[in-house]
């Protein structure tokens, strides 16, 4: 089975698409003992600013060696990364996720670019235009906006997979590999992002003996 199709079997197949928009109502937030509790929305955490909350989480995740509960922590920030703190945009990006639900790709399409231009800072259209792009085949166009997603926020696991995808597709086992590890470095409990780095390790040290 070609890796790209490999790819769009696993959890991280399309790490850039509807897991990054669907995220479990039972939400839990994790602290700094990397015990992850159900959200209070009384905590004290709520009177950080968004940078701050995620800045935490990030800490968390880097933290976690449980899968479980690291997924947890990833859902959490996938849920701040979704909300654009604008209505109009929040309503697009709605919009733009039914109709690809719907196979209307070129409506889809027309969503993101009016996400992206009204909010060009909001890391979410972008990410979710790379997710289009991918899945009707433009990797070329999906890359272009995968790096923009990475330009805004480094630590994008899904952008990252998502990267990671298009560069096996091209067949250059060590730069899909150097995806794999840049995502460990952010998430090192993803038990799909680990396989990947050990096949790919495996197959490159194959090549060299």
């Amino acid at each position: 089975m070609p890796a790209m199709r490999i790819f769009a079997l696993s959890y991280l197949a399309l790490p850039i698409l509807f897991a990054l928009t669907v995220v479990t109502p039972h939400l839990a937030k994790a602290d700094d003992s990397n015990i992850v509790e159900k959200k209070d929305p009384n905590a004290a955490s709520s009177s950080l600013s968004p940078k701050q909350q995620i800045d935490n989480l990030f800490t968390a995740l880097k933290r976690q060696r449980d899968p479980e509960q690291a997924s947890l922590i990833a859902d959490q920030i996938r849920m701040e990364w979704n909300d654009s703190g604008s209505a109009t945009i929040n309503l697009l990006m709605q919009w733009a996720d039914k109709a690809i639900q719907d196979k209307r790709n070129a409506a889809a399409m027309d969503f993101l670019d009016q996400v992206i231009a009204l909010k060009p800072d909001y890391v979410e259209g972008w990410n979710r235009r790379a997710t289009l792009n991918f899945a009707i085949g433009d990797y070329r166009k999906s890359m272009e906006d995968i790096n923009q997603v990475l330009r805004i926020e480094p630590r994008h696991f899904g952008a990252l997979a998502g990267m990671a995808a298009i560069l096996s597709e091209t067949g250059n086992d060590e730069l899909t590999l150097k995806a794999w590890e840049r995502f460990l470095e952010i998430y090192p409990a993803n038990r799909a992002a680990q396989e990947q780095v050990n096949t790919l390790s495996e197959k490159i040290a194959g090549s060299r003996t």
